[in-house]
């Protein structure tokens, strides 16, 4: 399927939405979006964007239909509520889910596209508002091999990367394996950063000389900064984080995966809730630390 020219639908146009939404107009593809806020969605609108008042009125027509909501209870209502995509997207239409969501409801959003002679695929993206913004996402998706390659061009539209990891729910799966291992990196950055400055030293000299070496990592070059900068507002929210850590650990449960960091994860983003820092950036999780919660 070309990118230009197709008529598709966008549901949930944030920070992350908003953006994508936005390229795959400027390859040339024909939106209609909605939101629950059409506030959300004004920048789009002015592009040329059509309105719709509901799911049901966003899918009627769509060839492919995009969603990149908050919760999984939002992709539930979206994707099964009276007005959802499942019942209303025309035969043949392929749904793609770009929300960090449960792997198991990914699978039965698969199941019951299937049933209504539908495709899904689930494509949660990696990369923040930044990636977003500058069409950087790297993009891991589960579902059947014909519907990615027919994705492909609307995917190369919005990031860098899309690989296919397997079947239904397997892109929801790589996502939580992502979240994981930035939760081990962003906390072991911390520490390093509270046990510069316990044992004296500059954190700023500590990580010109660590940066660079075998301890390097995302976190710790880029988020350090701003921690010691004192610039917490997110790139992405400590209380989305939270939610990929409490549906990564529900699975792991479930999967009997025993792993304890996730676990230690999940408490210090459950005590970063309880002090108020919900709305800051996950590296927030540094004023945790500061403030003795951790």
């Amino acid at each position: 399927m070309d990118v230009s020219g197709a008529m598709i639908a966008f549901i949930g146009t944030g920070v992350m939405g908003r953006s994508m939404a936005g390229h795959l107009m400027a390859a040339g593809a024909e939106l209609v979006v909605h939101t629950r806020t059409r506030e959300k969605a004004k920048a789009l609108l002015d592009a040329g964007a059509r309105w719709a008042a509901s799911p049901r009125e966003a899918v009627a027509s769509a060839r492919a239909v995009f969603t990149m909501v908050g919760y999984p209870r939002d992709v539930e209502d979206v994707y099964f509520g009276p007005d959802g995509i499942i019942g209303n997207a025309g035969r043949g239409a392929i749904l793609v889910d770009h929300t960090t969501s449960d792997p198991a409801l990914a699978v039965r959003i698969a199941a019951a596209a299937a049933s209504a002679g539908l495709a899904a695929l689930d494509a949660p993206v990696s990369g923040g508002d930044l990636g977003a913004r500058n069409a950087t996402l790297t993009i891991m998706v589960g579902g059947d091999g014909k519907s990615f390659e027919e994705m492909m061009p609307f995917f190369k539209a919005m990031g860098k990367t899309a690989i296919l990891q397997g079947g239904p729910g397997a892109g929801q799966h790589t996502k939580m394996a992502n979240q994981i291992a930035i939760a081990g990196a962003l906390a072991g950055a911390v520490e390093a950063v509270m046990y510069a400055e316990a044992a004296g030293l500059d954190p700023r000299r500590v990580l010109d000389s660590i940066g660079g070496g075998s301890a390097q990592s995302w976190q710790l070059v880029n988020m350090v900064p701003r921690m010691l900068d004192g610039e917490f507002e997110p790139g992405f929210y400590s209380k989305h984080f939270l939610k990929d850590l409490r549906i990564a650990l529900d699975a792991a449960k479930t999967m009997k995966a025993r792993l304890p960091m996730l676990d230690l994860a999940e408490r210090l983003f459950s005590a970063m809730e309880a002090n108020g820092l919900s709305e800051k950036g996950t590296h927030a999780l540094y004023l945790l630390y500061r403030n003795g919660k951790a």
